[in-house]
């Protein structure tokens, strides 16, 4: 496949990525995932290391889509700060420790990895048990708590190469944030885990691990473009995510999980 052809498929992704990360707080990296899994070794990237690089170039991608969609949801009002600050440094960490693990995962083990995290976040979603939200007024989530939170999800996403949502979103749901607001949050902690992983990715992994266009697992190709047009798609997202119900949102992410999960199965 020619370079410019897959950088229009790149683009395509990052539209869909965008809406998806306003939408539901995940900066797209699901189905990213998924996607490059499939599309990666029709560009020259060796079947071994499809995996690893469709991960490592989702997550590079996933710091600027998440950030915009973070700015979209800031100026709503829907970003929760204090709990951002608490999670960055866990997150940050866990990022870096994630990425170095799964460098050392075989590509097969770790598509089976991703599809069973997806199916088991959707059945969390759709059928967890639920708190009351939170009256306005009251402080956020905060504390050395969300700090050691944040390091799990930080290295759990690395792993699966997502920007957190499908664990932060539930995490502040089940402490009572309102979904849009925890969608807003996930999205700013969304930057912190993009970075600290594609850094891991590309630093962690072994001389030559792709042919060409890359540094380190990260395909340059598949991650500018993708970030490129995420970020323009990522405010229509959030736009989506405020007229919908809680409810709505969390039916729409445990079943967008569920496609994604069963799409890297049947890729395997």
């Amino acid at each position: 496949m020619s370079l410019p052809l897959s950088l229009l498929l790149f683009l395509g992704l990052g539209a869909v990525a965008g809406v998806l990360a306003g939408l539901l707080g995940i900066g797209g990296g699901l189905v990213l995932v998924a996607a490059l899994a499939w599309l990666l070794p029709l560009m020259g990237v060796p079947q071994e290391a499809a995996m690893h690089a469709a991960l490592a170039s989702s997550l590079a991608s996933i710091v600027l889509t998440a950030a915009a969609s973070a700015r979209a949801h800031h100026r709503r009002g829907s970003v929760l700060w204090p709990t951002v600050a608490w999670m960055v440094p866990g997150l940050l960490l866990g990022g870096w420790l994630g990425s170095g693990l799964a460098v050392r995962i075989d590509d097969g083990v770790l598509r089976w990895i991703v599809a069973g995290y997806c199916l088991l976040a959707a059945a969390q979603m759709a059928f967890g048990r639920r708190r009351p939200q939170r009256p306005d007024g009251t402080p956020p989530p905060r504390g050395l708590g969300m700090s050691v939170a944040g390091t799990g999800i930080g290295a759990l996403s690395a792993v699966v190469g997502i920007g957190g949502g499908s664990m932060t979103v539930p995490l502040l749901v089940a402490l009572g944030t309102a979904p849009v607001r925890a969608v807003g949050t996930s999205s700013a902690c969304g930057v912190a885990i993009g970075f600290a992983s594609a850094a891991g990715y590309a630093l962690h992994a072994p001389p030559g691990a792709l042919p060409a266009h890359a540094v380190g697992y990260v395909y340059l190709p598949a991650a500018i473009g993708v970030a490129a047009a995420s970020v323009l798609a990522a405010p229509y997202g959030t736009r989506l995510a405020h007229y919908l119900s809680g409810e709505t949102l969390r039916r729409v992410f445990a079943g967008f999980m569920v496609l994604v999960g069963i799409s890297l199965l049947l890729g395997g």
